[in-house]
């Protein structure tokens, strides 16, 4: 797709919100540059960085001028921007099965997966035990919910996969083993194979 200039992310290497956006941008063939910023080091405090994002949480995009921030909007953006309806269904049920997965993505996925991976890779002094049940209490039931379906909101990727990736993908780095579900694993085995897929880095742990 020609843009009048590539579309801007910043981003944290590290950081699975990240990760998904980037996913999309690839996927969808869109020209983008990164702009990575240190978090450890506080830039996302700084008044540049809140200038673009007062929250100072990243993902961040700039699409020529358009500045949107949190790693679902930014994807929903994107895909009703970009694409003609397979990443993000523009009808009623399949778009609220779209929605279904981002809820959970910034739900029991950012406060189990996620937040017991930082727990680890981080060195955050919090106990990962609650974070890691949730975790697993998600992980089943997206193993049961993944029999008979190629990806989370039906039988073609969505925006939901991407949201949900990530985290899922580098839960043993926060001890959390996915050999209990061969479905889940079969799910990511498939989103990774998408043409554009480009892996999260992994942390020391990984």
């Amino acid at each position: 797709m020609s843009l009048a200039k590539p579309i801007v992310l910043y981003r944290y290497r590290l950081s699975g919100h990240c990760h998904r956006v980037e996913l999309l941008l690839r996927m969808l063939g869109l020209p983008h540059e990164i702009r990575e910023i240190d978090l450890p080091s506080g830039e996302q405090r700084q008044p540049a960085f809140l200038a673009l994002n007062p929250f100072g949480q990243v993902p961040v995009i700039d699409d020529s001028g358009t500045v949107v921030s949190d790693s679902n909007a930014i994807l929903v953006y994107l895909a009703l921007r970009y694409d003609d309806g397979s990443w993000l269904p523009r009808d009623p049920v399949g778009a609220a099965r779209v929605q279904r997965w981002l809820s959970l993505a910034a739900g029991p996925l950012a406060f189990g997966a996620a937040r017991a991976r930082a727990v680890r890779v981080f060195r955050r002094a919090t106990d990962p035990a609650e974070a890691i049940a949730t975790a697993q209490a998600l992980f089943t039931r997206m193993d049961e919910l993944l029999e008979g379906e190629g990806f989370l909101a039906g039988a073609t990727p969505t925006i939901a996969d991407l949201a949900m990736y990530a985290y899922t993908a580098h839960a043993p780095e926060g001890d959390i083993s996915l050999e209990p579900y061969p479905r889940l694993r079969a799910w990511l085995a498939r989103v990774q194979a998408l043409p554009g897929f480009i892996a999260m880095p992994a942390s020391r742990l990984g």
